[in-house]
């Protein structure tokens, strides 16, 4: 097995079969799983998702999920549940147990106990058959054909299918209750996404001065301009502050190759017109394909068709956002 070529095929087996498994996942998108969608929509209270060993792993990552999407949750350790940590539980909520094998010891303890509080149950397992799977309210079946190791003793396969189990129900409540990218954003202020949801063109333009000079701007003004702000381009702005042009070292550099004498020479006779633009308003991460389709380092903010402020590729990459 430690042969290069049979360790790339066991990964690739590996892969395909939790693939396919996460395929046949499709045929459990039934009556059971809309019920449980619609149950969690009314649910006044919030969502319990319990679980033991890898089955709380994957149980921890539906409750994230869920909370960063709009369904309030809470994790309960099946285990720490029957020594005390019930209390969590209030008669509005909704439990999601998760059990591939629906039998496991602590969940068959937990249940009885789950179910004399009035709460509507949610089982997610690969045994419809067992204790789990014949005692609550709404089952969802993630049964697979097999496990990925250790002659099919492995939970891969089962904790792959379970976690996407999880991630079609929260997606479909987001889309239930249309929660928007703005909403998300709101739980998610930190970060590279908080970044892409939150930060604006204006933003990033208020970091800078302005390169910004006039259409009879002569050549060697323009070229201090461009030094000076650093943003290797200088925009030509007639005097309401109307977008005419924009001269980028790439335009300097062409113009000393066909010009030895440009002494004479203003911003208008080396322009390149209708240069890339965006909204001041818009997200920062927009600019991004804008800089990457046109093949260009920097692109206008403009406020009401007036110029703004000039974005940077090297302002997207200290944000981190490129």
């Amino acid at each position: 097995m430690k042969d290069t070529k049979n360790i790339k095929n066991k990964a690739i087996q590996t892969i395909l079969s939790e693939a396919e498994s996460i395929r046949s996942l499709v045929h459990s998108i039934n009556a059971d799983f809309i019920n449980c969608v619609k149950e969690i929509l009314k649910c006044k209270g919030r969502v319990i998702v319990t679980g033991i060993g890898k089955s709380a792993i994957v149980g921890n990552k539906i409750v994230s999920t869920f909370n960063s999407t709009g369904t309030p949750s809470v994790f309960m350790h099946a285990a720490d549940a029957i020594h005390g940590d019930m209390g969590i539980i209030q008669k509005e909520d909704i439990v999601i147990c998760i059990s591939y094998s629906g039998n496991t010891p602590e969940i068959k303890a937990l249940l009885p106990q789950i179910k004399k509080t009035g709460c509507k149950t949610i089982g997610i397992t690969g045994n419809k058959n067992s204790y789990l799977g014949e005692n609550v309210t709404n089952l969802l079946n993630v049964k697979v054909k097999n496990e990925s190791g250790l002659e099919n003793m492995l939970p891969t396969n089962s904790t792959t299918a379970t976690m996407v189990m999880g991630d079609a129900l929260a997606v479909c409540l987001l889309e239930c209750r249309g929660f928007t990218v703005e909403d998300f954003g709101k739980l998610h202020p930190g970060g590279q996404i908080g970044k892409k949801i939150y930060l604006r063109i204006k933003d990033i333009c208020t970091q800078h001065e302005n390169p910004n000079v006039f259409s009879d701007t002569p050549v060697n003004d323009v070229i201090l301009e461009i030094t000076s702000k650093r943003l290797g381009a200088a925009v030509v702005t007639d005097k309401s502050g109307t977008v005419l042009g924009i001269v980028t070292d790439g335009d300097l550099r062409r113009m000393l190759e066909k010009n030895k004498n440009f002494s004479r020479m203003k911003a208008i006779d080396i322009m390149s017109k209708n240069p890339r633009t965006i909204d001041y308003l818009a997200y920062a991460a927009e600019a991004i394909p804008v800089i990457k389709e046109n093949k260009i380092t920097q692109v206008i903010a403009l406020k009401d068709g007036k110029l703004f402020g000039v974005v940077h590729i090297h302002d997207l990459i200290k944000e981190g956002l490129l």
